[in-house]
């Protein structure tokens, strides 16, 4: 492997020292048309092989932009193929590090077929092992597709560029204007990228993700926990808003790893550690916090198209990884806007469908309001949570309780709506309304919640739950 060229250096910063093994160093193009038999391709443009992360084997590929460009040929495509050839009889993940100015013109259909080769391995490959890709350089046309079929995506922020479409060719657009192709837009409008970072930010959140998730779909991803079991989380209380923050006081030494975190900020997705497990969350967010303590946004306590379908996407990786899943709900509703209204109802069905058919081991925690079918679909009991919690001064119902006294005394004075309000939400809000139901396992104070869901996950480690027997459901 060229040392020297930023293809490999990139890998032997992603990996444990001395450890790669390049496959396929002396593999160059076969075609000869207009002139690239004359043309030096050392690698074809992409170095392939293996290695470790903390001791954990991963496959790498590595596109480089010194040789054509980095454009993908015939025999570039056949190296990434036979990688993951090699990953999934090993149950290794498979990590793309892309540069590429796309298709290599010169070999038209040769280089055409070998874009779909990729395509057919990586979706053999879903849900099998973890696949992850991070975009340092150019990332365009069909090769945009890589990372959208990959599980999580990494980008530079100044220099990467990815798109379909490049942005002078979008109608009505045009880049000064619009970037679509910038890793701003991709990460916060597009919802596809998971973390926008330098190189070496990149590349060492990578290895951190790689730490947290199993090898393969067969393995539990486990290590030894330092943290104290019964911790308290006196803090926790405060963190109802941004619940990025209560994830991290829960998790095994504060480590919480957000994914998507620029996109549908409303909807928290990551993964942490509970007694060394990895757990999967889900949690509706109404503020975020910056580094300083500082409140940068607020939202209403309701869930958006975007962040239904973000978390639904999640729920279904961490399904299909035997990865148990934590949901924090605090939601009074679905957001009431044109622009969602579109995709609302397609967006609630997805993450419903997502939480019900999942089986992994399931548990809701209500830290705040929790009305009507957005409290259903935020993995209810109804459709499906092993362990339902609350914490004492969370609201359960069918909505708020002044809105519903203004309905059930429709006509009469405001005292008398008053009157009814208090009495609705003693007599159907309040949590042990619903925990006299057994919609509510346990009602735990805030700071004993650490405790109290690791138990759970504990409880439910050995759990089997079937489903009918079908190729595969249709939502």
């Amino acid at each position: 492997m060229s040392t020297t060229s930023q293809a490999g250096q990139r890998i032997n910063a992603l990996l444990d020292e001395n450890s790669f093994v390049e496959i396929g160093a002396l593999v160059t193009a076969r075609a000869t048309d207009f002139n690239l038999k004359q043309t030096e391709t050392p690698s074809d443009g992409v170095i392939t092989g293996y290695g470790v992360i903390d001791g954990n084997l991963v496959y790498v590929y590595s596109q480089d932009a010194s040789v054509l460009n980095g454009t993908v040929g015939e025999m570039h495509a056949k190296k990434i193929a036979n990688l993951y050839d090699l990953a999934m009889k090993t149950g290794a993940p498979v990590i793309g590090l892309l540069d590429s100015a796309g298709l290599r013109l010169q070999e038209a259909t040769d280089a055409l077929n070998g874009f779909g080769e990729v395509y057919m391995k990586q979706t053999l490959a879903s849900g099998v092992i973890p696949q992850i890709t991070a975009v340092f350089g150019n990332c365009g046309g069909g090769l945009a597709i890589v990372p959208g079929l990959t599980d999580f995506t990494f980008m530079e922020a100044d220099k990467a560029k990815l798109y379909v479409n490049a942005p002078n060719t979008l109608d009505g657009n045009e880049i000064s204007r619009c970037d679509t192709s910038a890793a701003a837009f991709q990460s916060e409008e597009a919802g596809i990228v998971d973390v926008v970072a330098d190189e070496a930010s990149i590349l060492a959140q990578i290895r951190q993700l790689v730490s947290m998730l199993p090898a393969n779909n067969a393995e539990i991803a486990l290590c030894e926990c330092m943290d104290d079991l019964n911790r308290g989380c006196p803090e926790i209380v405060n963190c109802v808003g941004d619940t990025s923050i209560a994830l991290s006081q829960i998790a095994d030494d504060g480590i919480f790893v957000e994914v998507k975190q620029n996109y549908a900020k409303d909807m928290v997705t990551g993964f942490l550690r509970l007694n060394g497990a990895t757990i999967g969350a889900v949690a509706n967010r109404t503020e975020v916090y910056d580094e300083n303590g500082e409140a940068v946004a607020k939202y209403d306590a309701v869930i958006s198209a975007k962040g239904a379908e973000k978390a639904a996407e999640f729920v279904d990786f961490c399904d299909a990884f035997d990865i148990p899943v934590l949901s924090l709900t605090n939601a009074k509703g679905f957001e009431a806007t044109k622009c969602s209204e579109k995709r609302m109802a397609k967006a609630a069905a997805k993450l419903t469908y997502a939480f019900a058919n999942a089986t992994v081991p399931k548990v809701n925690l209500i830290i705040g309001k929790a009305y009507g079918s957005a409290y259903v679909t935020m993995n209810s009991k109804s459709i499906g949570a092993d362990i339902t919690m609350a914490w004492p001064d969370a609201e359960i119902g069918t909505m708020d309780a002044l809105l519903a006294a203004k309905i059930i005394c429709d006509g009469q004075g405001s005292e008398a709506i008053n009157a009814c309000a208090k009495e609705y939400a003693e007599l159907q809000n309040h949590v042990t309304s619903a925990a006299k139901r057994g919609y509510v396992d346990q009602i735990v104070e805030p700071v004993d919640t650490r405790k109290y869901i690791i138990g759970a996950f504990e409880m439910l480690a050995a759990k089997s739950e079937g489903r009918p027997e079908k190729k595969h459901g249709t939502v």
